[in-house]
């Protein structure tokens, strides 16, 4: 693809950028040697806008690794080690490595990411399909995943995760911010969040569930350990702990919210160590399995 003047003008530029774009390509130029073009000479954000405006191509970009300060590709980029860039990274289509990503400012995908090993941004992670990490995955950022997200130990999240599918983690789940899942929530180990944890489907846990402020789900709540907010706990369906369900001061806890009151009692059971003190609605077990 052939990138004129007139295309890009018609994009609305930055007035700094357009004048770039004069005096290094006047003539045009093909669209990924200027997107390498301006992440040379240092313009990696206006390499950005550039593949937000004339979207994703279907080139490869296959490596045997990837070291450097920053990449923006149009199409797919496959490494089969390790990848290692200290600023962004940024693929139009797929990113996939056969060994670890680390990544500084940003890693943004318009479809899949895949590690054999860990995924870390210590800036923000972005991606539009699926996400998937045999080992880790940690974003000190914002973590936006469009598809379903499975890490195969640790997922650890800093301003929040927003997931639009499912999520997994063989172990704990750790997030400063809030955790919005639209399907299910699934921690091998643990799950923590600073701000409210809410999912559209289930949650469950194989430890504790502690939650800094609401605690929500569309069907189902299950920890192995206790189930602890700062907020309130609502659960459409059950609510199944291995010890004590504690919501904050002041607040309800609530199951079979969305179940008719006649089948709480196999549809909206609540189990936990001790009956929960401000358990608003559902079907009372006792502690038995």
């Amino acid at each position: 693809m052939d990138i004129t003047k007139h295309f890009v003008k018609a994009k609305s530029p930055c007035a700094d950028g357009f004048r770039w774009f004069l005096r290094h390509h006047q003539n045009g130029s093909n669209y990924q040697e200027l997107l390498d073009a301006l992440v040379a000479d240092g313009r990696v954000d206006d390499a950005c806008w550039l593949l937000s405006q004339f979207g994703p191509t279907d080139g490869r970009l296959v490596l045997d690794r990837l070291d450097d300060q920053a990449l923006v590709f149009a199409g797919s980029v496959e490494v089969r080690g390790n990848i290692e860039v200290d600023s962004v990274l940024r693929a139009g289509r797929n990113i996939r490595a056969g060994g670890s990503i680390r990544v500084g400012r940003g890693l943004i995908a318009g479809e899949d990411v895949r590690a054999g090993g860990a995924i870390r941004s210590h800036g923000t992670l972005e991606v539009s399909g699926h996400l998937r990490a045999d080992w880790n995955i940690e974003a000190e950022g914002r973590l936006f995943c469009g598809g379903d997200l499975r890490a195969g130990w640790e997922l650890v999240g800093g301003e929040g995760l927003y997931l639009e599918g499912n999520a997994q983690a063989g172990r704990d789940v750790a997030v400063q911010g809030p955790i919005r899942c639209a399907r299910s929530l699934r921690a091998g180990g643990s799950l923590r969040a600073e701000d409210n944890i809410q999912a559209g489907h289930g949650i469950s846990a194989g430890g504790d569930i502690d939650c800094g402020q609401h605690l929500g789900a569309g069907w189902g709540i299950k920890a192995g350990g206790r189930i602890a907010a700062a907020g309130a706990i609502r659960a459409g369906e059950s609510l199944d702990a291995g010890e004590d369900i504690v919501a904050g001061s002041g607040y309800g806890i609530f199951a079979g919210l969305n179940v008719q009151m006649d089948q709480w009692d196999s549809s909206a059971r609540v189990r936990a160590a001790a009956r929960p003190e401000g358990l608003m609605s559902g079907w009372w077990a006792g502690s038995e399995p």
